[in-house]
């Protein structure tokens, strides 16, 4: 069983890590680490798939909340090729005025091929 948490656990840390990659070039070779070529992203805001699209989506994030850091909000649980966790978006001051939840579907080799992302937590007038 253990495999397969380290499957889940990887893929989500190399999922924050495109989410806080913040110069364009380590930002490219993050997202095609984390996804697949065809790989997906779809959230209240957004609905893009293959890489340069996934990147312009974390790139917009960035573009509005600069020097925030995305970061875990607990434990990755999984099962088969699918895998759940929640996670904040955390300001300079320490604040985490945006949180949400996210599911994500594996591919054979790890990476990921869609995530399906909530918003639990956003700033008013966001």
């Amino acid at each position: 069983m253990s495999a397969n948490t380290d499957r889940y656990e990887n893929a989500v840390a190399r999922y924050f890590e495109a989410w806080n990659a913040a110069e364009p070039e380590e930002l490219t070779k993050a997202v095609a680490a984390a996804w697949t070529a065809d790989g997906s992203y779809t959230d209240p805001l957004a609905d893009v798939a293959g890489h340069e699209q996934i990147a312009a989506v974390i790139a917009a994030a960035h573009e509005q909340f600069p020097g925030f850091t995305f970061r875990p909000g607990g434990t990755v649980d999984g099962h088969h090729d699918t895998a759940r966790f929640s996670w904040e978006l955390v300001a300079p001051d320490g604040s985490a005025p945006v949180a949400g939840f996210d599911v994500i579907t594996l591919a054979e080799d790890g990476r990921i091929r869609a995530v399906l992302g909530f918003l639990d937590r956003v700033p008013p007038g966001a």
